[in-house]
């Protein structure tokens, strides 16, 4: 690939949500006329039966006509759920990983702080994605 196509790709600002299983890349990137748009990329990775991995990725462009429209939605599908579920995560029960006992409050203390920032660490090699 050229050199102009490499600049394409290219980042100009990026953060990394590492939540569980997935890793969230936010990045500003260029167009060809200089203006930004925002790609959102979701990388989930799997482990096959032979104790290899692999990731799947999902990728959002999401552009700056829409931004104001999205941010809208967005904060008004999260408040719905907020409001009708709370804060609490109850569906990391139903993940094939879960261990019942990490979470069993009557056979040892329980520190859920703790176990919360055990999960929000994923170690992950960035030359494989």
């Amino acid at each position: 690939m050229s050199d102009h196509g490499m600049m394409e790709k290219e980042e100009i600002f990026s953060k990394v949500l590492r939540a569980g299983r997935r890793t969230y890349f936010f990045d500003v990137r260029a167009t060809k006329a200089g203006d930004y748009y925002l790609t959102i990329t979701e990388s989930k990775k799997f482990t096959n039966d032979d104790g290899s991995f692999h990731y799947k990725k999902h990728k959002i462009y999401l552009y700056k006509e829409d931004f104001s429209e999205f941010n809208v939605i967005l904060k008004e599908m999260i408040d719905y759920v907020i409001d009708e579920k709370g804060d609490e995560v109850i569906s990391e029960r139903h993940q094939k990983d879960f261990k019942k006992e990490e979470l069993d409050a009557e056979d040892e203390d329980f520190d859920s702080e703790t176990i919360k920032s055990a999960e929000n660490f994923t170690d992950i090699n960035f030359e494989d994605i």
